[in-house]
This record gives C-alpha cells, sequence and structure tokens, in this order.
C-alpha cells in the first residue's frame, strides 16, 4: 500500500470513530433528530460546493426514487438511530456496533439472493453475534434500565447499513460521488416534517456547536471524499477494511475526551465483532498489498 494511501485510510478511520464522539457530546442537548438534520444538511452542502469545483452536475431527478431510498437507509434511518442510542451508550459501543454492519449485509444478501453462507461465512457470523452478546449483556446490567432500547436501536442502525449495502449493489448505476451527495439531500428532505415533533431541546453551546460542524462537514462530507478515493486507489475490497479500524479508534477518542471505561468485555468483545466481520466479508490483509503489486505492474 502506498505511504499516501495507508494516511488516508487512517485518518478515515479516525474521523468515522470521532462521529460517536461527537454524537455522544451533541445527541442529549440538541436531540436526535434535531441533530441529524444538522448533520445531513450540512454534509449536503459541503458536497453542493465540492461538487461545483469538480464540475460534477447531479442528475437528482433522474435518479429521485434512488436517491430516497438509498438516503434513507444509508444516512437518514441510520444516523437517527445511532443518535438515539447515542444519548446513553457510551462512543466505544457505538463504534463497535457500528462495525457488526458486514455481518448483517451478508445475512441479508444471502436472504435478498436465496444462496447459501459457506462455513467461513457462518463461522464469522456467529463470533459477531457472539461479540454483540458480550457487549449487550456487561453494558445491559450496568446501564440505565431502559438501556436496551438503545442497545436495540444502534443495532438496528447498522443493520439499515446492511440493507443500505445491498440495495446498492442490485439499483441503478450511479456514480459513487452522486449516491453520497444525492443521498444527502435526500435524507435532509426525508428529517425535516419531523423537526416540529422533535424540536431542538436547547440552544446549542460551543462544543456542541462544533460536535455539529463536525459530524456534518468532516465526519460526513469530507469523510465521503477520503472513502471514495480510497476506493478509487486500492478497490473496494480493500477500502473495507476502514470497518475494522473504526472501533479502535471509537474506543480511543471515547477514552481520551469522554473518560469512558475500558474493560476486558470491551476489548473482548470488540475482538470478536472484529474478527467475525473479517471471516464473513472474507478480506485479508494480503490483498490490499497484492493490489499495490497490480497496480505497480
Amino acid at each position: 500500500m502506498l505511504l499516501a494511501s495507508f494516511i488516508r485510510l487512517l485518518t478515515l478511520a479516525a474521523i468515522w470513530g470521532g462521529s460517536f464522539l461527537f454524537m455522544r457530546i451533541a445527541a442529549n442537548p440538541l436531540g436526535p433528530v434535531a441533530l441529524v438534520e444538522a448533520r445531513v444538511l450540512l454534509a449536503a452542502v459541503i458536497l453542493y460546493i465540492i461538487s461545483c469545483y469538480l464540475k460534477k452536475h447531479i442528475t437528482f431527478k433522474a435518479n429521485i426514487k434512488h436517491f430516497f431510498i438509498l438516503g434513507f437507509f444509508n444516512s437518514a434511518l441510520p444516523f437517527l438511530l445511532f443518535a438515539y442510542a447515542a444519548q446513553a451508550l457510551n462512543a466505544s459501543l457505538l463504534a463497535i456496533f457500528n462495525s457488526t454492519a458486514p455481518i448483517w449485509g451478508a445475512i441479508i444478501g444471502a436472504v435478498w439472493t436465496r444462496s447459501l453462507i459457506s462455513k467461513t461465512v457462518s463461522l464469522g457470523l456467529v463470533l459477531g453475534i457472539m461479540g454483540v452478546c458480550v457487549l449487550v449483556g456487561y453494558d445491559a446490567s450496568i446501564a440505565r434500565e431502559d438501556s436496551i432500547l438503545f442497545i436495540i436501536a444502534a443495532i438496528m442502525a447498522a443493520f439499515s447499513y446492511g440493507v443500505a449495502t445491498n440495495y446498492a449493489k442490485n439499483a441503478a448505476k450511479v456514480s459513487a460521488f452522486d449516491n453520497a451527495h444525492g443521498s444527502m439531500w435526500a435524507s435532509a428532505i426525508i428529517i425535516i416534517p419531523l423537526l416540529p415533533f422533535f424540536p431542538l431541546r436547547e440552544s446549542p453551546g460551543l462544543d456542541v456547536s462544533i460536535s455539529i460542524i463536525m459530524l456534518g462537514v468532516v465526519c460526513t462530507g469530507i469523510a465521503y471524499l477520503l472513502y471514495f478515493r480510497l476506493v478509487t486507489d486500492l478497490g473496494a475490497t480493500s477500502a473495507l477494511s476502514v470497518t475494522f479500524l473504526i472501533p479502535v479508534f471509537g474506543i480511543l477518542w471515547g477514552y481520551i475526551f469522554l473518560g469512558e471505561t475500558i474493560g476486558v468485555n470491551t476489548i473482548f468483545g470488540a475482538a470478536l465483532v472484529i474478527l467475525g466481520t473479517m471471516l464473513v466479508t472474507g478480506f485479508s490483509p494480503k490483498y490490499i498489498f497484492k493490489k499495490k503489486a497490480l497496480l505497480n505492474e
């Protein structure tokens, strides 16, 4: 792997791991709906500015149904569920639950295509589910009484990503940049009708305002650009390795900035989830270097 690509990979993992830190800070003061609307709207505006600079004109009307379906399952719904969960669960857990998305994607894909799951994938599913059980069993016993609702919300957010992944594989051929740009505008439109029913809880202070900007501009807008560059440079399979690094940074940022405790269960549960995800996706670190060798030939 080129040094530049490796730096982009680490940067993207650090950014997406940080998104759960910022959600944790802003979810309670603003409420999930106001927070997510601000996030996707900021991201949409940033991507629009970038599209103007790159002279990429999105065909929104021609793909409006596609953008709304993708926006719902890949942004609006999972962002809302994670923001809801962030009101009670720590950033470490949110990041780990997020990394189960490929596992859900594999299950949904098998049902979608009516295909059998291989023994390796089955083992990965079992390990991933065991990891989630380790985390859930621990947190449900020490957190607030209704913590199970927040845990379910986080798991369903990852499930939603799995739906979006399988939909995108079978949907109309639209460029990655247009998918990101169009789905962000669609997400903003989807969430707007919810605002009157879930108004802003309080005026955001400096820390909350910074968290909103970081979520919208950096963790969503800029992060997408980094991801698309990695897909171009390394291929989709190698770019997927960011999934395994996000929990590491999520745990690290939660520990450094929020003083969250890193218990043995957190490390063990995260390891099971990451290993299970690697087996499910068929990812091997060797693939990255093979890809690099092929590019240099």
